[in-house]
């Protein structure tokens, strides 16, 4: 790369959720991941899990499938949902629109 070439550097953002969200957290956090995939960031979205909150895996899906169809006309899933430990994650990347020629 030579000086004075643009380069475009992309940060990653976290935003955490939990299995047992209230419906207006839900739409506050949607609203704040909209935001950072307007501006071009990486969003990785985790569902931390506590004690029995572990038993009820299918609701944990049913809701960070939620979040990509919220999501869906932003962004590209990147990582599909997935278990590590007692959290779950998946990493949302900003869909770059297509230029019409």
């Amino acid at each position: 790369m030579a000086y004075g070439d643009e380069y475009v550097l992309l940060s990653r953002v976290s935003i955490k959720f939990r299995p047992a969200i209230g419906d207006h957290d839900y739409a506050v956090k949607i609203k704040v991941a909209r935001g950072f995939l307007g501006e071009g960031d990486k969003v990785k979205v985790t569902m931390r899990f506590r004690g029995r909150e572990m038993e009820n895996k299918t609701a944990a899906y049913d809701l960070m499938n939620s979040i990509k169809t919220d999501l869906a006309e932003l962004c590209k899933v990147e990582m599909e949902p997935k278990f590590e430990g007692r959290q779950m994650m998946m990493v949302l990347s900003a869909a770059i629109p297509e230029k019409k020629v």
